[in-house]
């Protein structure tokens, strides 16, 4: 039989995969427990819900794109008592608003919240959100799928108890595996819950009592080794360039996208207002009327299929273009490119373009973008001594 190297791998052993977690706890900036959960990262978020709500749970569900949306759904079918905290999906909710909506209903003792909204485009100010979380004494649960490796997140310093994550999007690597990191106060709130998912592929519990609290000396099942590996990669190239570079390259690709469109002219504009309310790893831009954003699409891939452009989801899908600028595509090649690609569609359809305006735009605001980081690095390195 011939040998293969995704097919022929050696066990992977109890150590290796708590090996993994301490690396993913660094990169969260966490002393909590982390959990490498063995599925797409719905399966930890709906986990941490299920183990976390339930009837006498009163929950404030921050809606800034479709996943808030989804999380308001789990946690009415867990029988919990939901606030639904909706803001338009072009801006940010804020803390204020967070602050305000915990004074009217003391009870509430669950914050679920997305960090940036890949879908819609928007950030969330996480830092600020969880000062007046922890003040008021909630649980706090922090998707960050979509921010990890993109943007700043810090889990301890901010106060979350939940932070779930996932590997495909700013990290680079596949759908298939993602992790959460479990804050004291959160594995209390899920033993006190009768309702927690027990012996159950949704429960964290298992994974405490089993393989936290037994020492990680053996696994309790057969984990996914080819995700846990990539993710241990995954890891690894973030290390190696430094997370900061990371970050960095992240937010050049988000300036830039957003400066070369407005650039670009065509009718295309930005989907979030505020430059400071937009996601670093991806840019949703709001077609002009009467061109469909889905068409746009179609025909922009059909000259280069490679390109992370789509649609966007739903209701959005006739007005909203996605740029995926995470991961391999966080770079100013593919900016230019999303940016020339759109334009000869926009000019095909009778649109006045400046795709020339619009390159010359993306790399200014790539290059100032890049300076800002030199510049904010070399200020830590001052105030550490270095």
């Amino acid at each position: 039989m011939t040998h293969h190297p995704l097919l022929d791998l050696p066990p992977l052993t109890a150590a290796h995969f708590a090996a993994v977690e301490r690396r993913v706890a660094a990169l969260l900036a966490t002393e909590n427990d982390v959990v490498i959960t063995q599925g797409e990262a719905l399966l930890p978020l709906e986990g941490c819900i299920r183990g976390a709500a339930g009837p006498g749970t009163t929950a404030l569900n921050v809606v800034t794109g479709p996943y808030g949306q989804t999380f308001g759904d789990w946690l009415r079918d867990c029988g919990a008592t939901v606030v639904d905290l909706a803001v338009p999906f072009h801006t940010a909710v804020t803390a204020e608003q967070i602050a305000q909506a915990l004074a009217e209903r003391p009870e509430i003792g669950f914050v679920s919240l997305v960090h940036a909204e890949a879908a819609t485009g928007n950030t969330n100010p996480v830092a600020a959100i969880g000062e007046v979380v922890r003040a008021h004494g909630a649980l706090f649960m922090v998707d960050a799928v979509a921010s990890v490796a993109a943007e700043p997140l810090l889990t301890d310093a901010w106060g979350i108890d939940l932070c779930v994550i996932g590997a495909q999007k700013a990290m680079g690597g596949p759908a298939g595996v993602s992790a959460v990191a479990v804050s004291p106060r959160a594995w209390e709130r899920f033993a006190a819950n009768p309702g927690a998912p027990r012996r159950s592929y949704l429960s964290l519990l298992d994974w405490k009592e089993r393989w936290i609290d037994a020492g990680r000396r053996a696994l309790p099942h057969a984990p996914a080794q080819l995700e846990t590996l990539a993710l241990e990669a995954c890891v690894e190239r973030i290390e190696a360039a430094g997370l900061a570079a990371v970050m960095g390259r992240h937010a050049a690709a988000a300036a830039a996208t957003r400066a070369g469109a407005l650039a670009l002219r065509g009718g295309l504009a930005p989907y979030v207002t505020r430059a400071e309310e937009a996601a670093p790893v991806a840019t949703t831009l709001r077609t002009p009327a009467g061109v469909d954003a889905t068409a746009l699409v179609a025909k922009a891939l059909a000259g280069d299929g490679s390109l992370p452009l789509v649609a966007g989801g739903g209701a959005l899908a006739g007005e909203m273009v996605r740029v995926n600028h995470y991961g391999a595509d966080a770079t100013a090649e593919v900016v230019r490119a999303s940016l020339v690609a759109l334009g000869a569609v926009l000019a095909g359809g009778g649109a006045e373009v400046d795709p020339a305006g619009a390159v010359r735009a993306a790399d200014a605001a790539w290059a100032a973008a890049e300076a800002a980081a030199e510049a904010g690095a070399g200020t830590d390195a001052d105030r550490s001594g270095n």
